[in-house]
């Protein structure tokens, strides 16, 4: 083996795997389905939806395995939410990584209302935002990847950070409940302002490019600004997912994984859900209970009440299963706007 190969842990082997296994993806995504530009149907980003779905799942079966079998050591010495380490067979890990992914796709939802706010601020066609979405995932990608290092070195380091994550989700849970139906407004963003400072802004689209020529001056077009907003929402956003994820399992694989299956998929759950966000009027109300519970689950993690990872897997099913029904039986009245901000 070459010198520089080494020191390589069995582990980035893993991570290199899968990260290829996302670019593959990507790759496929944007340069040969959709390599050109086109207004996604509701029944493509239905069917790209269960696509991203069933790859989710997929890859849960390989980690049953992966974990079962322990290859290259995947499983062994797993540090835990309480501090100790302890190996994690396949069921459990497969559990873990199914919690996570679901935690991460429903507060994603949340996000997707602040997108669809986004792109009518700044006119953006329906034409375009594929592209938008395309690259603001790639780049939500690489810093959650940052900050789920970071998060996993500080639980290592610092086990009582725990109870910071906790309280910080139970905090954000409550403030959620209460704070009221006003709506976004992207030009009060702090980043919106920065990059009008320092970039030219022009008043006009250019097809689907980021930037244009105006009379010889290079200019960021529209839809550049709308992917630093979609990138700045994200980084707010993964600040309360990525710790409740954390609420679920500390190992930074499952993490990791999990929560990039669940952005790679936000894509087509956009295109499926912005139309319609208005109609689940209990979204917000499940939001809230999910980032509850998992800061409770947090705070317990040192005592004999530890909650088990099937019943937090249950418990987030539940509460999803709830809102969602809840909304169907009970839908928003036409013209309610106050649904939406939901």
């Amino acid at each position: 083996m070459l010198p520089i190969f080494e020191s390589v842990t069995p582990m980035f082997w893993m991570y290199a795997g899968f990260l290829a296994l996302v670019g593959v993806f990507l790759v496929l995504d944007l340069g040969v389905f959709h390599r050109k530009t086109h207004v996604i149907s509701m029944k493509e980003a239905l069917g790209w939806t269960v696509v991203w779905v069933f790859a989710a799942l997929a890859f849960n079966v390989w980690i049953y395995f992966a974990y079962e079998n322990h290859w290259l050591g995947i499983g062994q010495a797993v540090p835990q939410l309480d501090g100790a380490v302890r190996d994690v067979g396949g069921f459990e890990a497969a559990k873990l990584y199914l919690a996570g992914y679901l935690v991460e796709k429903s507060l994603a939802m949340d996000n997707v209302f602040v997108i669809a706010i986004v792109f009518s601020y700044f006119a953006i066609p329906a034409l375009y935002q594929h592209r938008v979405l395309f690259w603001g995932i790639l780049g939500a990608l690489m810093m959650r990847g940052a900050m789920i290092a970071l998060g996993a070195q500080l639980i290592r380091e610092f086990d009582w950070i725990i109870y910071v994550f906790g309280g910080f989700l139970i905090l954000t849970g409550i403030k959620m409940a209460f704070a009221g139906d006003e709506q976004i407004d992207p030009a009060k963003n702090p980043v919106v302002r920065l990059v009008k400072r320092f970039v030219p802004i022009s008043d006009k689209l250019d097809g689907e490019k980021f930037f244009t020529r105006v009379n010889g001056i290079r200019m960021a077009t529209p839809l550049f600004l709308a992917l630093v907003v979609v990138e700045f929402t994200d980084l707010i956003f993964a600040v309360d997912s990525i710790p409740a994820i954390f609420a679920i399992t500390a190992d930074p694989f499952l993490v990791f994984t999990s929560n990039i299956f669940a952005i790679l998929g936000l894509r087509s759950l956009y295109f499926c859900l912005a139309s319609m966000m208005g109609k689940f009027r209990y979204l917000k109300p499940s939001l809230v209970a999910i980032l509850l519970f998992v800061g409770v689950k947090m705070l317990l993690v040192h005592t004999k009440f530890k909650i088990d990872t099937g019943v937090s897997l249950g418990v987030v099913v539940g509460i999803l299963a709830v809102g969602v029904i809840a909304s169907i039986l009970k839908p928003a009245p036409a013209g309610d706007e106050s649904a939406k901000a939901a």
